[in-house]
């Protein structure tokens, strides 16, 4: 039995969008409020996660709402730190504390969720 023949159909469709995504060029933008003490830690932590898992494979606009609030409203902001991946599409949203490292790299397609 081929290795293919044994994996099931999730694990073809992960291994599928995992080869595509190990391809594509991520387009993220991070809404931070002010430079509070989230702030700076959602931005460092998803700068090491990209330089981790997207080596020269992403583009990260930081944008604070406090300056550009046209932008939050625009993206219809509920809370902050908010992540939107733009590319690859489907658009994703990852709401709040960005410190669970496998939270966001399941969110971004970059890891497999846990079963």
């Amino acid at each position: 039995m081929k290795h293919s023949e044994r994996m099931s159909d999730g694990a073809k469709a992960f291994e599928t969008a995992a080869i595509k995504a190990a391809r594509a060029r991520y387009v993220l933008r991070l809404y931070v409020a002010g430079t509070t003490a989230r702030s700076v830690n959602a931005i460092s932590t998803l700068k090491r996660i990209c330089e981790e898992h997207l080596k020269n494979r992403y583009e990260l606009e930081v944008i604070d709402i406090y300056q550009q609030p046209e932008l939050a409203s625009e993206s219809q902001l509920i809370a902050a730190p908010t992540l939107i991946r733009r590319l690859p599409e489907p658009i994703r949203r990852i709401v709040g504390d960005l410190s669970n490292e496998e939270r966001v790299l399941v969110s971004l397609d970059l890891q497999e969720r846990p079963s």
